[in-house]
């Protein structure tokens, strides 16, 4: 086996090379594992005693080998868990983008940005064209940002405020008390837009969606170029997004909430 690589834990390294063995052979002997990762067997052994401790390896009866243990799927599972999160919200997109034909996305809290991690898009000729799977957006100057903003804690905010707040045209709110208000507006409605703050021409509209615990975990949003979306419309999209929101929640494990978006609030 080779070196550890610079800044890697060695054991934690070991660790994962030796489940990595188990998942290509199924089951390793001490003296086996120990040539393979090119230590001393009494160091193969405590990495494989401290793997079965948490259940993540076990040893095979009367053979003294060991293979994966059950541990293993229960990782396994909350990967999956998230796959299906994944899909649920590329399926919640495709219903929306079907009713509204326009773009949409669901997008999740990264840090201090938002992360589109599903999308589907509408039939018209003329569509957005800085939205994709995987893109980093500004919390400020989003509808999909603000809703997550608008429900992350204070601490978040602030932290958004220390960094700065950069515009991206001359509609984005870049004044804290501005944003400050922005984020109030958005909790007392129930959705945020974006006409065109972060993209001239573009606008959107996002509503939150709720987990199994009943805290936003994501944001659903439709985007379009301005003169198909004006803001006169946003609400009447909000309440359409709902719907979507909802429904995803609902299969996320969420109850239905206590109320839906409402007019625009002044």
């Amino acid at each position: 086996m080779n070196d550890t690589e610079p800044g890697l834990v060695q054991s934690v390294d070991r660790a994962a090379a030796i489940l990595e063995l188990l998942a290509d052979g199924g089951t390793v002997g001490v003296s086996e594992l120990s040539r393979a990762l090119d230590v001393h067997r009494s160091t193969a052994f405590r990495l494989l005693a401290t793997l079965e401790a948490r259940h993540l390896v076990e040893q095979v009866e009367h053979r003294g080998a060991y293979r994966l243990g059950l541990g293993v799927l229960r990782l396994a599972g909350a990967v999956s868990t998230r796959i299906d999160l994944a899909r649920d919200a590329q399926q919640a997109c495709e219903a929306m983008a079907r009713r509204l034909d326009e773009t949409t996305n669901v997008a999740i809290l990264d840090d201090v940005s938002a992360v589109n991690i599903t999308q589907a898009m509408g039939t018209q000729m003329v569509a957005v064209t800085r939205q994709y799977v995987g893109q980093r957006t500004p919390l400020h100057a989003t509808s999909t940002g603000k809703v997550l903003l608008a429900h992350a804690g204070d601490d978040l905010l602030q932290q958004v405020l220390a960094a700065g707040l950069e515009g991206y045209t001359d509609r984005t709110l870049t004044r804290p008390d501005d944003l400050v208000e922005e984020l109030d507006r958005v909790r007392r409605r129930g959705w945020a837009s974006a006409d065109a703050e972060w993209e001239a021409g573009t606008c959107a509209v996002a509503v939150p969606v709720r987990g199994a615990d009943g805290r936003v975990v994501a944001a659903l949003s439709v985007t379009a170029p301005d003169f198909r979306m004006p803001a006169s419309g946003f609400a009447d999209l909000a309440a359409v997004l709902a719907d979507g929101a909802e429904e995803l929640g609902l299969r996320w494990g969420t109850v239905r909430p206590a109320h839906r978006p409402g007019a625009p609030v002044d």
